[in-house]
């Protein structure tokens, strides 16, 4: 295999995203007319901060139409050592998405000999969400959710994005996805500042139930297959899954809870 050469006005650099492009690679091209496709799409999930970092958290379910197409998909993957991404929307290009942003931050680290701060990691998923935009329009839309503890700032960030790339970074919590509504409205009741981790995972797991009583695309725990949500946490120690085991008892706590109401 013979490496790409480029004049010097054209050299990629350390953007993963360019040398796609400057090689013909870029997977971000005009899509045929999906309109009349059933698609599977990814639906909820959230993320808020707390004293020691950030707590992500996605259902599990993937819809296509009115039909459940997967009921274990994980919608919260890690990004590297001390980030993650949750996706929303049309599952495909999601999960092409993360895969790319990945390589693109291990790329960066490569050439340049360090690894890109929180925020340009963050800069970055907004340019492959910009890059999407061909496919966002024709249905294929794409709404991800970033977040990673800050080794500058000792503390935990987190950014939510739209269709065109635009990134915006928010200071409590976010929610994206078919059941944005229910669950940003159970965040914006019981966060507050200074929240323990373990009462972050027990509030997004909180928000993630109330989303999939209101809304269908939404899963909940399914307790008889033994699936339950995608949470993790993302502290000075890095990016750690909450076990299955530990979301059965955070769950078992919030049965009780709706029961006694």
């Amino acid at each position: 295999m013979i490496l790409p050469v480029f004049p010097s006005d054209q050299d990629p650099g350390s953007n993963f995203g360019e040398l796609l492009k400057r090689v013909g690679l870029s997977p971000f091209e005009q899509f045929a007319d999906v309109s009349k496709l059933e698609i599977p799409h990814a639906t909820t999930c959230v993320a808020v901060k707390c004293s020691d970092g950030v707590v992500m958290a996605g259902d599990r379910r993937a819809t296509s139409g009115n039909l459940i197409s997967h009921r274990s998909m994980e919608k919260v993957v890690q990004a590297d050592e001390f980030s993650g991404v949750a996706i929303a929307g049309a599952a495909g290009p999601a999960m092409e998405m993360v895969k790319l942003f990945q390589l693109q931050i291990e790329h960066y680290e490569k050439v340049e000999g360090q690894p890109l701060s929180l925020e340009g990691k963050a800069n970055q998923l907004s340019m492959f969400v910009r890059n999407n935009l061909p496919a966002a329009m024709q249905g294929l839309m794409v709404v991800p959710i970033f977040a990673g503890f800050d080794e500058v700032s000792q503390g935990g960030r987190l950014w939510d994005y739209d269709a065109t790339g635009g990134r915006y970074e928010e200071l409590d919590f976010v929610a994206t996805g078919s059941g944005q509504l229910h669950a940003a409205t159970v965040l914006r009741v019981g966060w507050r500042k200074n929240l323990t981790t373990a009462e972050a995972v027990h509030l997004v797991s909180q928000s993630l139930w109330e989303a999939s009583d209101a809304d269908s695309a939404t899963g909940g725990p399914d307790i008889l297959r033994g699936i339950y949500p995608v949470v993790a946490t993302i502290t000075k120690d890095g990016f750690q899954r909450v076990s299955d085991n530990d979301l059965e008892v955070v769950f078992d706590q919030i049965t009780a809870g709706v029961k006694q109401r």
